[in-house]
């Protein structure tokens, strides 16, 4: 496994900026920044439409954002990705992953709803969850209302929001609806602690350092009770089984990968479809680093082709 060249290129760039963890700011400030350094290394991508709305939460209003590709102009209903941006549950919005939104939307031939859920420490677990999960069961209900087909019904998201995107599929299984067809979990978090093998041997120097992953779950956590929690960890659910088919995207050089490929064994030993793909030679984050990380593209590419797999046998 050797680290790919522009990766590499990335972090000897940061380092040199001295540019300081997310853990050594505040959430306001970190929230800035984030958006910041994502909208650097993106790709430009271009869309047929782009539309902002709010939807009904059970506290409150929930930001979400429309992606549709040209294909909608045919008038056919076409199938939905509910997208949950990643960012430790602290960071993150509609904007920092818009550009990964707007290739899914295209290449998928899909909608993509992207889902600006609360953000803690202003909103602890399982604010999150809650919001995802309300927007999923809201896009069942109106999907048709913006050209989607509810019986088409995937969701995805990176990281945190691959952590939400299993937790909202488990509850879609345990409440018997709405219906889910398909799973993007993009090196996702859903181990009970930061343990593994991988967390340990990338803690430092690939972008996501343990000490920023640590206070990212310092502040979404309420008690270390939650930890045990299947919708905070969904590796800890008792059962896993029959559940939607499944792509899990995980980075060589990411604290995060070790338990990304135990969960996609997980699902497997389960009964799940389920196809692990493991990017080597990358970091955290390149998903979004489109502008500067050419695996990104192909790994876009890879979900939108599993996603239209998925799309076409629903």
């Amino acid at each position: 496994m050797t680290l790919d060249t522009q990766a590499r290129n990335l972090l000897d760039a940061v380092k040199a900026l001295g540019a300081p963890e997310m853990w050594q700011l505040t959430p306001d400030v970190a929230r800035v920044e984030y958006l910041r350094r994502t909208a650097k290394a993106k790709a430009d991508v271009d869309i047929f439409k782009v539309e902002d709305r709010q939807i009904p939460g059970p506290l409150g209003p929930i930001g979400i954002r429309i992606y549709s590709p040209r294909s909608a102009q045919t008038g056919e209903l076409l199938p939905v990705l509910l997208w949950y941006h990643g960012g430790g549950f602290v960071i993150g919005d509609l904007d920092s992953h818009d550009s990964a939104c707007r290739a899914l939307s295209n290449q998928a031939e899909c909608i993509v709803v992207a889902v600006d859920y609360r953000l803690a420490p202003e909103h602890k677990f399982p604010a999150a969850v809650v919001d995802c999960e309300a927007a999923l069961i809201w896009v069942a209900a109106h999907a048709a209302e913006f050209g989607g087909d509810k019986d088409r019904l995937a969701v995805g998201g990176d990281s945190a929001g691959g952590n939400l995107a299993a937790a909202v599929a488990l509850l879609a299984r345990d409440n018997r609806g709405p219906y889910v067809c398909f799973q993007l979990l993009i090196y996702p978090c859903v181990a009970a602690e930061p343990e593994t093998r991988s967390h340990h041997q990338f803690a430092e120097g690939y972008l996501l350092t343990r000490k920023t992953l640590t206070w990212f779950y310092k502040q979404y956590l309420r008690t270390s009770k939650d930890t045990r929690d299947p919708r905070y960890a969904p590796l800890e659910a008792d059962d896993l089984s029959s559940l939607p088919p499944a792509l899990v995207i995980v980075a060589g050089y990411d604290p995060l990968r070790d338990e990304g490929v135990d969960f996609a064994r997980a699902l497997i030993e389960a009964g799940n479809q389920v196809r692990l793909s493991n990017y080597e030679g990358m970091i955290h984050g390149f998903y979004l680093m489109g502008g500067v990380i050419d695996q990104a593209a192909k790994a876009i590419e890879e979900s939108a082709l599993q996603l239209k797999i998925a799309f076409q046998k629903s």
